[in-house]
């Protein structure tokens, strides 16, 4: 069977050699661990997810969930899985030992998931969910509603979701219906319908514990009139122990493209009237709550795309290097051996961009994770601040060019195994199809560009940019070390001055009021700015791939090449075609917003 998690070499080079994970270790949160017990956790998920996970990745897109009597039935894998993921302690990864966790950095954390989500994207979503629900109590929860929901979650006993999408609004939140109305015991009744709700219906679980945007009575227009409820399946009595069914019920099942293997439910709430929520935190504050859990979902997806952007890359390495197909251009004989088509200059080009894609997306997404390692550890009230400002900035980026271009390296991976690669017989398309809803997942990548550009760029006056943009000079100066890297420190230099110039232009149209003109574009904003931010990543990949090369160990010779040849391609043939789109947003181009509905 071909290989097609993270591979090992490349994740200890990410961890040790880039990100500096053993300097976690001198922080009084992470003095238990070191390099043994992170590679033994990493090794522990790896060989779950090889047992567990992947094996029934297939069957579990072949064989969806059901409809069955009022409840989703799951293939039977799916639960033992699940139970060897919550035994092995990776629900609580990163909580304290005095919860039952394993006190890891985040970086860690995210390190092992990873794992999962390569073997079987599905299968790991209920997990995800479970996890962040769990964070949002955790953080906005009462004493109560800790204990009644919290600790069962914590425990694996319990799972969480996030409804927030209706029919009738899908991604504009502020026109949500659902409503909320007070009930004599401090409780609420909640009346609405929700859809496309992963995970809203399964037998993983003793509970589910939705977290459901509402509207109270009294609450004013758009997003500020928001709220948060807790919605269990089944009520929780004051001992614990397990109720009467909650007015909560599975309506339907959504049959996806990808994903197959994730129930995504419609759910509809107060039916006859009697659905309990419990208010989080204060009334109409709800929204900015559900912003961390919805933070955390956009990176855990940015992260699912790179996995299935690099299992599609591992299969069709592999394949290219054991399909002999043709001869090298300049082979005549028709007589002569064919070659492995990994020797062809076109699959070459196909492969590095799968690599550069998916190796610069994995990169992205464990820095994003040791921010959040850095925003709660740092010595500092305002390093843990800059931390996390940093973090938002980037978290648009994370969550979106992952899905735009590890989607595009699975379509490389498609085409590199020819025919085969669109049947059903070879995995790639199905790392395809998983892939494709990803763009969509958590926000559009419309949405995340406006976010980028409307919010992220500006808030407190541009501090986050002005960090990012210190980092981004910093690795170049450092780069500028080696002379054999200059040829990859210039166009990053250059995309950088032309992204800061063409900022400036559009937060001073925005100023001026110009609000369509200058958001009108802001997808190509989004990607120009993911390719800068990418270069930057990969620049800081050579710079290391370089020491190491320079250290002389010759079992590591073409691993840091392959890095530096990676980022040749990224560099120098990637991030130079970013300059056309800079010059459409720099003028307003109005062609797009200009548009007419009669005229399509």
């Amino acid at each position: 069977m071909t290989d097609i998690l993270p591979d090992a070499r490349n994740l200890a080079f990410e961890l040790y050699e880039v990100l500096d994970a053993e300097a976690l270790t001198q922080r009084e949160r992470f003095a238990e661990h070191n390099r043994e017990t992170f590679d033994a956790s990493i090794n522990t998920a790896r060989a779950i997810a090889e047992k567990y996970f992947l094996p029934h990745n297939r069957k579990s897109d072949e064989n969806e969930p059901q409809y069955v009597d009022g409840a989703a039935e799951l293939i039977p894998e799916v639960k033992p899985a699940v139970d060897a993921f919550l035994e092995a302690g990776f629900l609580n990864a990163t909580r304290s030992f005095e919860q039952g966790g394993m006190q890891l950095p985040t970086l860690l954390s995210q390190a092992c998931f990873t794992q999962f989500q390569a073997a079987n994207i599905a299968t790991s979503s209920y997990a995800m969910l479970t996890m962040g629900a769990a964070n949002l109590i955790e953080t906005f929860g009462n004493e109560e509603q800790k204990q009644r929901f919290l600790q069962p979650m914590i425990e694996g006993r319990f799972f969480g979701t996030m409804a927030l999408t209706e029919p009738h609004a899908g991604s504009s939140l502020s026109d949500i219906r659902t409503k909320a109305e007070p009930a004599a015991d401090g409780s609420y009744r909640l009346k609405g319908n929700k859809i496309f709700i992963s995970g809203g219906d399964h037998p993983l679980s003793e509970n589910i514990v939705h977290m459901v945007l509402a509207k109270l009575p009294d609450a004013p227009p758009g997003v500020k009139g928001i709220s948060l409820f807790i919605v269990p399946k089944f009520l929780v009595n004051d001992d614990g122990s397990l109720g009467q069914r909650n007015d909560v019920t599975l309506a339907g099942l959504f049959h996806k493209m990808g994903w197959r293997g994730t129930t995504s439910t419609a759910l509809n709430f107060g039916d006859n009237g009697e659905c309990v929520g419990y208010l989080v935190g204060k009334p109409h504050h709800g929204l900015n709550y559900m912003f961390q859990m919805m933070n955390e979902a956009r990176i855990g997806v940015g992260m699912g795309a790179v996995m299935l952007g690099y299992a599609g890359y591992q299969y069709s390495l592999d394949y290219a290097r054991n399909r002999p197909q043709g001869r090298l251009p300049d082979g005549k004989d028709p007589t002569s051996p064919q070659v492995a088509i990994v020797e062809h200059t076109d699959v070459k080009r196909m492969l590095l961009t799968q690599k550069a894609y998916v190796e610069g997306g994995y990169d992205l997404g464990l820095y994003a994770s040791r921010l959040v390692d850095d925003s709660e550890t740092l010595p500092t009230e305002q390093e843990r601040k800059d931390a996390h400002q940093l973090l938002d900035l980037l978290t648009p980026i994370v969550k979106a060019w992952p899905s735009d271009y590890c989607l595009k390296a699975n379509e490389l991976a498609i085409q590199i195994l020819g025919g085969h690669g669109y049947t059903r017989e070879y995995p790639v398309e199905q790392y395809y199809r998983d892939n494709r809803l990803n763009p969509i997942h958590e926000g559009t990548n419309g949405i995340q560009s406006l976010d980028l550009l409307g919010r992220k760029v500006v808030m407190n006056n541009g501090a986050a940019l002005k960090q990012l943009s210190a980092l981004i000079q910093d690795t170049c100066q450092r780069a500028g070390e080696h002379t054999e890297l200059n040829g990859l420190r210039e166009p990053l230099e250059k995309l950088h001055a032309h992204l800061g110039k063409v900022t400036l232009s559009l937060l001073g149209n925005l100023g001026q009021g110009k609000v369509n003109e200058a958001l009108a574009n802001s997808i190509l904003y989004l990607n120009s700015f993911g390719h800068m931010v990418i270069g930057w990543r990969w620049l800081e990949q050579a710079v290391r791939a370089q020491q190491g090369l320079n250290a002389g160990n010759p079992a590591d010779a073409d691993f840091y090449r392959g890095k530096l040849q990676a980022a040749r391609y990224f560099l120098t043939w990637e991030v130079p075609s970013c300059h056309h789109a800079l010059n459409l947003l720099e003028s307003l181009d109005p062609t797009c917003l200009e548009m007419q509905d009669a005229w399509f």
